[in-house]
């Protein structure tokens, strides 16, 4: 069973960083793409991030842009969010997932792209 641990989430004043991780554990796989979504209380899971395994091509959701960088550690499988001038409204349940399938590999900015996700890790901005 593959399991995808994200980690860093927490509470942190508007105009602060968090670095988000997310890492595998249990049964490999194969990973051609890994991104970032996030859901706010009442409101649908949106697209943040997400970055091609092969090429480390990145695409971030409009708001995030210039604030959040996606990264990825290839030996370790492993994905990061680091996450600068946070903002109230950044304040959600973050999610990492994998794309591990072959085939087109587009801006993996849809869930639908993805095969796997992790449970979550909440981020609070607030004073």
């Amino acid at each position: 069973q593959v399991q995808l641990v994200e980690s860093g989430g927490g509470l942190v004043q508007p105009g602060g960083s968090l670095r988000l991780s997310c890492a595998p554990s249990g049964r490999t796989f194969s990973t051609n793409g890994m991104g970032w979504f996030r859901q706010a209380p009442g409101k649908e899971r949106e697209f943040v991030a997400s970055i091609r395994w092969s090429t480390g091509r990145t695409y971030y959701e409009e708001s995030v842009k210039g604030r959040f960088t996606i990264s990825r550690d290839s030996a370790k499988n492993t994905v990061y969010l680091q996450m600068n001038i946070l903002k109230p409204e950044d304040t959600a349940v973050y999610y990492c997932a994998v794309r591990s399938r072959g085939g087109y590999i587009g801006y993996l900015s849809s869930q639908g792209e993805y095969d796997y996700w992790g449970q979550g890790t909440q981020v609070t901005v607030s004073s």
